[in-house]
Order: structure tokens, then C-alpha cells, then sequence
């Protein structure tokens, strides 16, 4: 019967807000809640940043080099266009996805700290941004299908080395490359298909 008052006692003191204990356990409360806080907004800050700088990369690239020059637009090479090559606002849709893709998945790793540990991953991921920032104006201002089509199977091969690199420090980061791989894989069967054109 005693033991029980003295543990009621001390579960009283230590949840009672007036004594010296339960106001330093409100304040600890009160301040991991305001971290957290704090944590969460400049989580959703540098997510924000993560995915707008190469979404609106790839928006700009579609804006000033997304022509139609060299995707088959004369009426020659339209009627032998086979049926599944994608429109070109199709085209550049899944692009922009690919890209916001990439940058969701390299946040990811950023805030596990796989960027600071690995280096290669950003590297690869960099060199993949920059290699599918190059195809636009490369195929269509540039109308160069077999340049094109270099940077589509080494982008596809900076791809490979992110979905390894990002899978060893989130799961879930290097899941989220795959979709951005097939569709590499799948530019490139476009660009040899221009080829041929």
C-alpha cells in the first residue's frame, strides 16, 4: 500500500505544471515541438527547391528549344512516322515529369546525407540533368539525331549509376529513377527511329 502512494506521488510531481519538474517538462515539450517545427518547415523549403530548380530547367528547355524542327514535322516524314512515337507535347510532358522525378529522388538522398558521404551521386546526378537538358536543343534546333541519340544512351548510363547509388542510402529515392530510366530507354529507340527517317 505504501509503495503504491509513493509511486502515485511521484507521477503526480512530475506531471503537476506547478511544480519545478513539471514546468521543465512542459518547456522540454514546448521546445522539441518547436524544433520539429522548424525541422519540418526547412524540410519543406529545401523540397520545394530540390524540385523547382530542374522542373523549371526543364520547362525553359521546352520553352526556347522544344520545336518541332527536328522531330519529323515535314509532310513527308509525318506519313512514315510510325504510330508510337509520342506527340510532342507528350514528349516534353513526360520530360518535365523525368525531371521532377529526379529531383524529388535526389532530395531524397540529400536529406539522408547520401550527397556528403557519396559524392558520385551527385556527380551522376548533375551529369544526368545536364545530359537531358542537352537532348532538346540537340534534336530539335540542332536536328542532330545521332548526337541526339550519344546523349540519350549516356544519360541512360548516368541513370543506372543514380538508381544504384540513390538505392544505397533511400530505397524509395532509387525506385523513383526507374520511371526516369525506361523513359531514357525509350528516347533513345525515338532518336534511332529519327535516324531512319
Amino acid at each position: 500500500m505504501d509503495s503504491q502512494n509513493v509511486k502515485q506521488r511521484t507521477r503526480d510531481t512530475v506531471d503537476e505544471p506547478n511544480t519545478i519538474v513539471g514546468k521543465n517538462n512542459s518547456k522540454n515539450v514546448r521546445f522539441r515541438r518547436e524544433k520539429r517545427v522548424a525541422m519540418a518547415q526547412r524540410g519543406i523549403r529545401s523540397l520545394a527547391i530540390a524540385v523547382a530548380i530542374p522542373l523549371s530547367l526543364a520547362l525553359c528547355n521546352v520553352y526556347f528549344f522544344g520545336s518541332t524542327k527536328g522531330y519529323g514535322t515535314s509532310s513527308s516524314r509525318s506519313l512514315s512516322k510510325p504510330f508510337w512515337f509520342p506527340p510532342l507535347w507528350a514528349l516534353h510532358m513526360t520530360c518535365v515529369t523525368s525531371s521532377f522525378l529526379m529531383g524529388l529522388s535526389a532530395w531524397l538522398v540529400w536529406a539522408e546525407g547520401g550527397f556528403h558521404r557519396n559524392p558520385t551521386a551527385l556527380y551522376l546526378y548533375l551529369t544526368q540533368l545536364g545530359l537531358s537538358l542537352a537532348w532538346d536543343p540537340i534534336v530539335f534546333r540542332m536536328s542532330a539525331p545521332w548526337v541526339g541519340l550519344l546523349v540519350c544512351l549516356a544519360t541512360f548510363g548516368a541513370l543506372v549509376g543514380c538508381s544504384r547509388q540513390f538505392k544505397e542510402v533511400n530505397p524509395i529515392a532509387g525506385n523513383l529513377v526507374m520511371p526516369c530510366l525506361a523513359w531514357a530507354s525509350f528516347l533513345a529507340f525515338v532518336n534511332l527511329k529519327l535516324l531512319f527517317l
